[in-house]
């Protein structure tokens, strides 16, 4: 047990996947996982672990911004022994090809600040996902049929953001989409040795205002969690 996960030893799987929203942690751990079981809820963040083609996984929500991500990340990691992490949640897309519905998986984040900047100093570190983990999302999503997007986003420290001209020059030099946490989640990986990626669907267009509808939300999610599942394992 943790300050913020009250799971006890072997609770954790290694490998977790890490929505930002409890509630989408316990949709996801009812749909995909077999036998999922409650491991936390402190703080109402919740986190869930069961078994997916006979491989234990949990399901451990994150909250919103990656000083949340890294508290939760940080435990993770540290206390319980998570090996592989994969965020998976959604983003808002850049450029005129990145389409609402479409998957977005990153290969490396673009960041103003983050916890982690106060350890980095004056160096601009390039927080990169883990290859393997990457490719296998890939050939995940080429297997399933999903219209998928590999290259840099951005993590963003603000939601309501203000930064029209910074927008622009992300969008210049080819950034896919904005979110909110994988930066930091990535450093931590680095950091500790462990594997990390976000795989992440999007639900609104920067640019166009175009939303996917609250309807519709639960299919997309979906094919971005299997997706996930399918890089952790190699399946």
């Amino acid at each position: 047990m943790t300050i913020h996960i009250g799971a006890k030893p072997g609770d954790i799987a290694e490998t977790v996947l890490m929505p930002g929203d409890p509630y989408r942690a316990k949709w996801a751990a009812e749909k995909f996982l077999k036998n999922p079981t409650l491991v936390n809820e402190v703080r109402g963040m919740l986190g869930y672990t069961g078994e997916w083609n006979g491989h234990r996984v949990t399901i451990q929500g994150s909250g919103m911004g990656m000083p949340s991500l890294s508290i939760y990340a940080n435990e993770l990691i540290r206390d319980y022994g998570a090996k592989t992490l994969i965020r998976i949640g959604s983003c808002g897309a850049f450029q005129d090809n990145v389409k609402v519905r479409d998957v977005v998986i990153a290969m490396a984040c673009s960041y103003v600040s983050s916890p982690s900047s106060t350890i980095l100093r004056d160096l601009n570190y390039a927080p990169c996902a883990d290859w393997e983990l990457l490719r296998r999302a890939v050939d995940a999503a080429q297997s399933q049929d999903v219209t998928t997007h590999v290259g840099s986003i951005y993590s963003s420290d603000t939601f309501y953001d203000e930064r029209a001209d910074l927008t622009e020059q992300l969008i210049r030099h080819g950034v896919l989409a904005v979110e909110m946490e994988a930066a930091e989640l990535y450093t931590l990986a680095a950091r500790y040795g462990v594997r990390a990626l976000a795989v992440l669907t999007v639900s609104d267009h920067v640019v166009t205002h175009e939303a996917l509808p609250s309807d519709q939300r639960e299919r997309s999610f979906g094919e971005m969690v299997e997706i996930a599942l399918h890089a952790a394992f190699d399946t």
